[in-house]
């Protein structure tokens, strides 16, 4: 059995060192498996953690089939005081999270199995409830190593600090079973790295935001392979999904060495976010690593194109309009948005500042941009190679409706980002305009 482990392990048990700065990490999680397969070990890796407490394993009807059935029997059979949930129709929002206390509430441990949806929930629960968890894994995901729940309030989507998992556990022959698409959906959501990096360290330059180089010093490891081996992850080798499912476990701990999802999360899952919030009955059905996957094309698109010109951008004042917002989205929406964005935006005395410092700085800036950007050619082969989709069309939502996406997005959270560049200069029209939807 291949262990996939190593340098995960060294994070587990703190002996991982930054090089450039000799710091180590306690990242909060007991274990962190990725093997081969886990069969006959479920028992053991559970009880490593939860010895003596009562068990509830949480699934829906598809990782339950997957997994949590396997996971629940094998518990049982070694005498573990367990119960399962099988959850019929998941929903990580305020009323699922409250649904699964009450359904779970006399454990005190849940096992999460699979699925983005569930292992939130999960997580967000038992923070409330102030009990571990652990997660068995049924689709290489970032969710399952974060320390923060990607939560629906009253259809606004909100990333809540929390605290993660105590186990965290990949059978790689159970990954890879899983649906293609998820496994595309993964790769997606990792490769954003480029775009949410060159983003964030904007935000730094420009702002002097908080930034950490190292959870890009601990993705920089598998990165490039992983580029080079896109292609054999939809294949059924293990060696390349358990890459994967590395570099997707690190990015999920992200949040544990930066206090804040910055460092994966910056304006392309705010335009998967603005998809899930208001696309109604013109959203797809697509999974949150597709449409990261179509909005990383995007923002790599703008960030290349912005940071190739010589020329740099000439800021404005930013325009809110909240009558259009209040038309558009309702009161309560509205008023989270417009308050999220005067935070970052630019009134006439700060686009001058920042007019003044692209005056005499504008080539040193881009060139540390570029330096940590992926080209555009080579992230889009990449994910073409990976079974991605890259566009509107492909991900079938319609155009129209991702054009108001990418633009209105900047308004969900005060992040700065190349969109706010871009819609405080030009306007995005133009960019919307020549690229391929």
């Amino acid at each position: 059995m291949t262990d996939h482990t190593g340098i995960l392990r060294d994070l587990v048990n703190g002996d991982w060192v930054e090089p450039d700065t000799g710091k180590q990490y306690d990242i909060g999680i007991k274990d962190i498996q990725i093997q081969e397969s886990l069969e006959g070990a479920e028992a053991e890796l559970v009880a490593s953690l939860h010895k003596g407490k009562s068990i509830a394993v949480v699934s829906d009807p598809f990782t339950h089939d997957a997994l949590g059935k396997r996971i629940y029997k094998a518990l049982a059979a070694d005498g573990q005081n367990v119960s399962e949930y099988v959850w019929k129709q998941p929903m990580c929002s305020e009323d699922g999270v409250e649904h699964i206390r009450n359904a779970t509430r006399n454990c005190d441990v849940r096992i999460a199995v699979g699925s983005g949806t569930v292992n939130d929930t999960v997580k967000y629960a038992s923070f409330l409830d102030n009990r571990d968890y652990s997660v068995f894994a049924t689709s290489p995901m970032n969710a399952y190593t974060t320390g923060t729940a990607s939560v629906s309030f009253g259809g606004f989507k909100k990333s809540i600090s929390c605290r993660g998992a105590q186990g965290v556990f990949f059978d790689l022959s159970v990954l890879a079973q899983c649906p293609q698409a998820l496994i595309s959906a993964a790769f997606a959501d990792v490769i954003c790295r480029t775009t949410s990096q060159t983003d964030w360290l904007l935000s730094h330059i420009l702002f002097d935001t908080p930034y950490s180089d190292t959870p890009y010093t601990l993705l920089a490891y598998d990165e490039q392979d992983m580029i080079n081996n896109a292609s054999n992850m939809l294949s059924g080798n293990l060696t390349a999904l358990g890459m994967l499912t590395r570099i997707s476990a690190i990015m999920g701990l992200g949040t544990q060495f930066t206090q804040t999802t910055h460092s994966g999360s910056m304006a392309e899952h705010m335009i998967s976010h603005y998809i899930d919030m208001f696309a109604g009955d013109k959203h797809p059905k697509s999974s949150h690593g597709e449409q990261v996957g179509v909005a990383t094309i995007t923002m790599s698109h703008i960030q290349n194109k912005v940071l190739h010109s010589e020329t740099p951008p000439i800021m404005r004042p930013t325009q809110l309009n909240q009558q259009k917002m209040l038309d558009r989205f309702g009161p309560k929406l509205a008023e989270n948005m417009m308050t999220e964005s005067r935070k970052k935006a630019l009134d006439q005395k700060k686009a001058e500042t920042l007019n003044n410092r692209f005056d005499s700085d504008w080539h040193a800036i881009r060139e540390k941009l570029l330096a940590i950007s992926l080209p555009f050619e080579k992230l889009d082969s990449a994910m073409a190679e990976a079974g991605c989709q890259r566009t509107a069309t492909e991900l079938k939502l319609d155009t129209d409706f991702y054009r108001e996406a990418v633009s209105g997005a900047r308004f969900i959270r005060d992040r700065f980002s190349m969109l706010d560049i871009v819609d405080d200069s030009t306007g995005l029209q133009e960019f919307l305009d020549s690229m391929p939807m």
